[in-house]
This record gives C-alpha cells, sequence and structure tokens, in this order.
C-alpha cells in the first residue's frame, strides 16, 4: 500500500490534482469560518456596489434600530439589513453626516447621533462605520464574489459525493446479481439498464427534477439515478469473468452460501475498477450540476452554486467584466479536471497488467 501511495504521488499533474481537491475540500468544509460575508448563503445584497472590480473597497453605515438597544454583537448580526455604502462621511454639531456610494447625483443625508447607543464619536466610528475590501470584487447583485465562489464548492462537492454513492449503491447490486446469477435475472436486468442507457441522460435528470420537484436535494438524487447504470455494466462484465476463475469454484465446492461468495470472493475484485469511475462520474455530477443550475433548475436562489453564478453573469462577458463568469465557469473547469486527472492516474495504477 505503501509502494502504491509513493508511486501515485510522483507524478507533477497528480499531486497537484489532489491538492487543489484537498483545497476545495478544506474550504467547503470550513467554509462558513473563511468566508468574509457572514449572512446567509453570503446573500448580504447591495446594489449600490454591483459588479464592483476585484480588490475594491468601499465603507459601511451600520445604522441602528430605532429602540437604541442594539449593541455592536447585535448590530452585526442585523448588517444584512442596516449597511449603507458611503462613499465619505463627517460629524457635524449633533450630527452624522453621509454621502451614499454610487448616487449620480450625490446628495448627503444625516443621522442624529441620538441614534447611537453612544455620544462618543470614536466609539460610534469604531461600532458603526465598517470598511470591507472585495477581494475578488461583488457581482450582479452587489455581494462578495469570493464567499460566493468558496460557498458554491459546497454544492459541487456535494452533489458530487452524494451522486457517486447512490451511483455505486445502485450499480454494484444490479450489476453484481446480473453478473453472479446470470440467466433470466440477468437478461431482465440486462433489459432495464438497456432502457435506462437509451434515454439521454440530461433528459433523464430533467424528467426526475420535474417529477420531484426543483430543490437542493432532488438534484442530488436525481444526477444519482442517472449514473449508476455505467457502474451496473462494468460490475456484471467483472463479477461475470470472475465467478469463472479456479477459486470461485474452489469456494463453491466448499459448499459456501451464493451471497457469501459474491460478496466476499468476488466483489472486492472489483474495488480497483470502481475507485476509478467514480473519480469520472465524480467528475460528470458536477458538470452536471452546473448545467443544471445554468438552466434554472439546479439548486434554487439564494443558494450559491458555480453554474447558478455562470448563468447570472454569462452577458457580462461582452459588457467588459468578463471574469464575473469566467471565476465560477474556470472553477468549475479546474476541479472537474482534477478529478479526471485523479482517476486517470488510479486507473494506471491500478491496472494489474501494469
Amino acid at each position: 500500500m505503501g509502494s502504491f501511495f509513493k508511486s501515485l504521488f510522483t507524478d507533477f499533474w497528480t499531486i497537484g490534482s489532489a491538492g487543489f481537491i484537498l483545497l476545495v475540500t478544506f474550504l467547503a468544509v470550513f467554509a462558513p469560518f473563511v468566508v468574509p460575508d457572514k449572512t446567509n448563503n453570503a446573500n448580504d445584497m447591495q446594489l449600490a456596489i454591483h459588479s464592483q472590480p476585484p480588490g475594491f473597497s468601499c465603507q459601511f453605515l451600520v445604522k441602528p434600530l430605532p429602540n437604541n438597544s442594539l449593541d455592536k454583537q447585535q448590530t452585526s448580526a442585523s448588517a444584512s439589513l442596516e449597511k449603507i455604502p458611503i462613499s465619505s462621511y463627517h460629524f457635524y454639531d449633533n450630527q452624522l453626516v453621509y454621502t451614499p456610494f454610487g448616487a449620480a447625483f450625490p446628495q448627503p443625508d444625516t443621522l442624529a447621533l441620538s441614534r447611537f447607543p453612544t455620544a462618543d464619536r470614536k466609539q460610534i466610528e469604531q461600532d458603526f462605520i465598517l470598511k470591507k475590501r472585495y477581494l475578488l470584487g461583488t457581482d450582479l447583485y452587489g455581494r462578495d464574489l469570493l464567499s460566493r465562489l468558496i460557498l458554491g464548492s459546497r454544492i459541487s462537492l456535494g452533489i458530487g459525493f452524494i451522486a457517486v454513492f447512490i451511483s455505486l449503491l445502485v450499480g454494484v447490486f444490479f450489476g453484481a446479481l446480473a453478473g453472479y446469477f446470470g440467466g433470466t435475472v440477468d437478461r431482465l436486468i440486462m433489459g432495464f439498464i438497456n432502457v435506462v442507457w437509451a434515454i439521454p441522460t440530461l433528459l433523464l435528470v430533467i424528467a426526475i427534477v420535474l417529477a420531484l420537484g426543483r430543490g437542493f436535494w432532488q438534484v442530488f438524487l436525481a444526477v444519482g439515478l442517472s449514473m449508476w447504470v455505467e457502474v451496473a455494466r462494468l460490475v456484471r462484465g467483472q463479477v461475470k469473468a470472475t465467478k469463472e476463475k479456479l477459486y470461485i469454484q474452489a469456494v463453491t465446492a466448499l459448499g459456501f452460501s451464493e451471497m457469501r461468495i459474491l460478496i466476499k470472493h468476488v466483489l472486492p475484485t472489483v474495488i480497483s475498477s470502481l475507485i476509478v469511475i467514480s473519480a469520472a462520474n465524480f467528475a460528470s455530477a458536477i458538470l452536471m450540476e452546473s448545467g443544471l443550475s445554468f438552466l434554472g433548475i439546479g439548486a434554487q436562489p439564494p443558494v450559491p452554486s458555480w453554474g447558478g453564478m455562470v448563468k447570472d453573469h454569462f452577458r457580462y462577458l461582452l459588457l467588459g467584466k468578463p471574469y464575473l463568469a469566467l471565476l465560477p465557469g474556470g472553477a468549475i473547469m479546474f476541479l472537474v479536471l482534477s478529478f479526471m486527472l485523479l482517476g486517470n492516474s488510479l486507473r494506471d495504477r491500478l491496472d494489474v497488467r501494469n
């Protein structure tokens, strides 16, 4: 096992692919702690600062609620409702005078200092005047693009894991039964597999989503149920070849039950092939979810997904800000490419002929 991993991670592309997958997985798992925008789904919309370039920074005035009972923590918790982007501010008499950001004809507005829990101007500046930097800029609705990208990785990785799990569960079950028992069982299962195989994958996924309803888990289930036929065909072929080997005939002669032979002696021989096809299915699931989100039947707003982000911003490819669509599109491309390269490396290392 040690020599296997040593040979696997001697290739530059394998190391890079595995490293990128681990990085995206880390960001997805710890997203609530690393994203700059802590609001639910990073959905803090500020239309006044929409489509700003990477590195953009802006000051915000956090308006206290009228009851004057908010402390700093309460203010931060309600910041998504109370923040106003401003271009400048100053104190005059007993008022805070500020200029809203992005107004075509900026007109200063005022806020009485009595609205704040404290009259100390330095304390007001510290607690209620915030400065925020957007490392990747803002999207069409003025949301932090970096936060949305990081949270979008959760959808892509989540659908990959769940879809692969469903495809393995269903595909191994049907493939093992068809390959081991043969005869009528094999013909019935293969007939069902061929019917499912004949339906275009995207149309099958759309039909399942429309039948179950648009939503987060419905998409996961639909993609998983569309990918099991490849696993079933692979398992059937390998089980059918393995059951003819001498050691299987020997354990059969010893009187072991068919289910024990299938589970303990036949199925372990297909694990290496399942690992390879799982990597390919992982990449296919990510592409499928991105396509569904682009069509509007994937993860529903305000849940961030990379396909949905491309859908929202693809017009900007011709409007001078192509990075708004290229960033999520590049994330999809690099994650899919990483899984494909890793799958190819696993195939080469696990092939007994090598």
